[in-house]
C-alpha cells in the first residue's frame, strides 16, 4: 500500500539520516528499486516526472501498477509514489491517480501565484492524505526540458512557502539536475543553514543528487535535508551494464535477444547504485 512521504521524512529529520527518491522510467526500473528498499528494509520514494508519466501512458496506469507491484511482490517497507516537478494541472491529475506524494513546482511563478496555487494544493492534498513538496528557487540544470542555472534561493520566500503547510521544501542551494559542469562550485551550506534557520524541522529535499561528493551530500543531511532526488545516475549504471552486455556479443547468444535477458544486466546495475546510495543517505534498517 502507498504511504504519503510526511512521516518517513519527519523520522528522518529526527534521526539524521535522508530518503532516496528514484525516478521510475518502466517496469524494470520500478521492479528494480522497490527489490533494493525491502532488501535493505529502507523506506523509498518512487519519482515520476511528468515526462516519464505521459511516457508510461498516463499517471493512471503508473498508479496501478505500482500498487499492483508493491502486493505482488509482497513489499512492506513504506513506499510513496510521488510526482516529480509537477506542474498545477499535473498536481492535480495525479491526486485523481491515486499517487500518495506530490511536489508542485511553482518556482517559475512570481512569489505570490506561487504562494496561492501552492496554498489551494496543500488544501486538497491534505484532505486526501497526500504530501505536498514545493519549491522555491530553480533548481540548475535540464529536466524534461526544464532549464535552470542552480539559483539560491531567498530564506524568506522559503519561510512564505513553508508557512502555508506544505510537507517538505525544495529548496535550490546552487544543485543542478544532470552531470555537474566541471566548474561547479559546490552547494551552498551557508544558504542551506540560513534556511534551515527560517523553517525549523521542516524537512528539506536536495534535488540532482547524481554527482554529489558524498561529504557534500552526508553534510546537508546533518543540516536537515531529509530527501534527496537521484535520477541520472540511475541512467548511467542501466546504460553502462547495457551497452557492454550488447559490445560483448551476449544478446547474439541463444535467447540472448530477449528482452529479459536484454534488459537483466541493467536491471541489476540500478540495485546496485539505489543500495549504494541507500547506505549513503543512512536509511537502511530504518523502515
Amino acid at each position: 500500500m502507498l504511504v504519503s512521504a510526511t512521516e518517513m521524512l519527519n523520522k528522518a529529520v529526527s534521526g539524521k539520516y535522508a530518503v532516496g527518491q528514484f525516478n521510475i522510467n518502466n517496469l524494470e526500473w520500478t521492479k528494480a528499486i522497490l527489490q533494493t528498499a525491502q532488501e535493505n528494509n529502507s523506506p523509498v520514494i518512487l519519482g515520476v516526472s511528468e515526462g516519464a508519466g505521459k511516457y508510461m501512458t498516463g499517471f493512471k496506469t503508473v498508479s496501478a501498477m505500482v500498487s499492483a507491484m508493491i502486493e505482488e511482490m509482497g513489499i512492506t517497507v513504506p513506499v510513496a509514489l510521488h510526482l516529480d516537478h509537477g506542474s498545477y494541472d499535473g498536481a492535480k491529475k495525479c491526486i485523481e491517480a491515486g499517487f500518495s506524494s506530490i511536489m508542485f513546482d511553482g518556482s517559475h511563478y512570481p512569489i505570490e501565484e506561487n504562494i496561492a496555487k501552492t496554498k489551494e494544493l496543500v488544501e486538497i492534498c491534505h484532505s486526501k492524505g497526500i504530501s505536498l513538496e514545493a519549491e522555491v528557487g530553480s533548481i540548475g540544470g535540464e529536466e524534461d526540458g526544464v532549464v535552470g542555472a542552480g539559483e539560491v534561493a531567498d530564506p524568506n520566500e522559503c519561510k512564505m512557502i513553508a508557512d502555508l503547510g506544505i510537507d517538505f521544501l525544495a529548496a535550490g542551494i546552487g544543485n543542478i539536475h544532470g552531470k555537474y559542469p566541471e566548474n561547479w562550485k559546490g552547494l551552498d551550506f551557508d544558504a542551506l543553514a540560513a534556511t534551515k534557520e527560517k523553517i525549523g524541522d521542516l524537512p528539506l529535499v536536495l534535488h540532482g543528487g547524481t554527482g554529489i561528493p558524498a561529504d557534500m551530500i552526508q553534510k546537508a543531511i546533518s543540516l536537515g535535508v531529509a530527501k534527496i532526488n537521484v535520477n541520472t545516475e540511475c541512467q548511467l549504471y542501466f546504460q553502462e551494464a547495457t551497452r557492454k552486455y550488447i559490445e560483448a556479443g551476449k544478446d547474439l547468444e541463444g535467447k540472448g535477444f530477449d528482452p529479459r535477458k536484454l534488459l537483466a544486466p541493467g536491471f541489476e546495475a540500478i540495485k546496485v547504485i539505489v543500495k549504494e546510495k541507500m547506505e549513503l543517505f543512512g536509511s537502511i534498517n530504518k523502515a
